[in-house]
């Protein structure tokens, strides 16, 4: 069964449905953006702390290390690599926003190829799709464990402070 029937649609018809993965790009787009905006604080506090960490190991150098020093050294240290880890969570996040956008995209192309070539693509057309959208909630879960693991991170900061 050709759920689009290729006489029966207008050239407006046929963009409208062309373009209805557009709003899945568009979402995808969005929470790209809120993303890398996220990746960049990850990376900006990793490059902190492993500046504070050569200027207390310069300090140290020239005398011995205190107990309040060592604290924040191994402090510092598991932060990174937690932190470490959250970037890792990021980029699997971007990485499968950004393929669920390519699969919308080849979704809409799949549309507009099934018009032009007469041709029966609905099963690859909906797989792509949900390929698309699948992707898309992996990513969501990628980024709600980062969101977890943040959360440890600043506990477990504040839980060595004080």
């Amino acid at each position: 069964m050709n759920m689009i029937p290729n006489d029966h649609l207008t050239a407006v018809q046929l963009i409208q449905l062309i373009l209805a993965p557009a709003v899945m790009i568009n979402a995808c787009g969005l929470l790209l953006l809120g993303i890398n905006n996220k990746y960049s604080l990850v990376v900006n506090r990793i490059r902190l702390l492993n500046e504070e960490k050569r200027r207390l190991f310069m300090k140290v150098g020239e005398r011995p290390i205190t107990t309040d020093e060592n604290v924040r050294l191994e402090s510092i240290a598991i932060q990174i690599k937690a932190l470490v880890y959250r970037v890792k969570l990021v980029r699997n996040t971007v990485l499968c926003y950004t393929t669920g956008v390519a699969m919308f995209v080849f979704t809409s192309l799949l549309l507009g190829a099934s018009y032009f070539i007469s041709m029966d693509l609905n099963i690859v057309i909906v797989s792509s799709f949900l390929i698309g959208m699948s992707l898309v909630l992996v990513g969501v879960i990628f980024a709600g464990f980062e969101t977890y693991k943040g959360y440890e991170i600043i506990a477990y900061e504040v839980k060595v402070h004080e």
